[in-house]
């Protein structure tokens, strides 16, 4: 078994890998068959006919480069909307995750804690119109302010979900050297749960990008907006391909960031540890280099009252 395995369960022996490779099998045959299924369903349905031709030579006078371009112009804001909320919700959520874990004064935790069960039990559409109609922000704002508030609230449960997954002694190590509860959050615990929790931070995200839809509601033209109105202007006769390009268009942005995830988690196991052979002075902890350097400390302390 390779060092990186895990302790937590024991290598698959030769019987279990076989069966895995049968399941695996099994159920890509079953995906096939239903794929060619469905495939020909839509044949028999007329579904692959001219209307794919939108693309290329679109009906009403129009050019296939006005089509394509106002899918680019719809993808851009749907990015746009996306790139400006992922951030500020990540930001916010591991703030609120912060405040709710460490902060010693109950007042700050309790606000915490009741912003994100207020900000979870409200509706995406409900935000983007309270920022619409009460506010009087534009089409994108009112969309990542939606966004933002909603998405805060789950990274922040994420988040608390992650911290309180990790051993009570990490916490106990960090406060017996002398850190505050607040920077036992942030240097030692926070680093950790983020590692744990980033599958389901990077499933959010991709939550937030679809959620972008949603901005119609408002008046903002995102990539869906933008789909539905090619429709109306060409007819239900090119429903089909018109929304098939642009589930795929959401599929393959999804996938990029799903395998962006895939890459830092990497980056992140790969420098979990630095450790050289005979220089105990390279350890890093996981905690990162305070927690290594107050460890030291301790380490001597503790050599100190022990000497005689």
């Amino acid at each position: 078994m390779k060092s990186e395995a895990s302790v937590l369960y024991d290598a698959p022996g030769p019987k279990a890998i076989r069966r895995d490779r049968v399941y695996n099998v099994v159920f890509s045959l079953a995906f096939l068959v239903l794929f060619g299924y469905l495939a020909y369903r839509m044949y028999r349905n007329g579904i692959f006919d001219e209307r794919w031709l939108i693309f290329i030579d679109p009906p009403k006078g129009q050019d296939a480069v006005d089509v394509w371009l106002s899918l680019w112009r719809g993808l851009l804001a749907t990015l746009t909307a996306a790139a400006i909320a992922a951030p500020i919700a990540l930001l916010f959520g591991g703030l609120v995750a912060v405040l709710r874990r460490g902060a010693r004064r109950r007042l700050l935790s309790g606000s915490a804690a009741v912003t994100t069960e207020l900000a979870r039990g409200l509706p995406v559409l409900l935000l983007m119109f309270l920022a619409k109609l009460v506010f009087g922000w534009s089409p994108l704002w009112s969309v990542v302010f939606g966004l933002v508030v909603y998405n805060a609230a789950v990274v922040a449960e994420i988040l608390r979900a992650g911290l309180a997954a990790l051993p009570k002694g990490q916490r106990e190590a960090g406060l017996s050297v002398g850190l505050s509860s607040m920077r036992t959050t942030v240097l030692i615990e926070m680093p950790q749960a983020v590692r744990i929790m980033l599958p389901a931070l990077v499933s959010q995200i991709v939550v937030l990008l679809k959620d972008t839809s949603l901005g119609y509601i408002v008046g903002y033209q995102e990539l869906l907006r933008v789909v539905k109105l090619n429709r109306d202007y060409f007819g239900d006769y090119y429903t089909v391909p018109l929304f098939i390009a642009g589930a795929l268009v959401y599929i393959l942005i999804n996938l990029s960031i799903s395998r962006l995830a895939i890459w830092l988690e990497g980056r992140m196991r790969r420098s979990k540890h630095t450790v050289r052979n005979g220089d105990d002075s390279a350890a890093m902890h996981e905690g990162g280099a305070e927690a290594s350097r107050l460890a030291a400390n301790t380490g001597r302390a503790a050599e100190g009252r022990l000497g005689p």
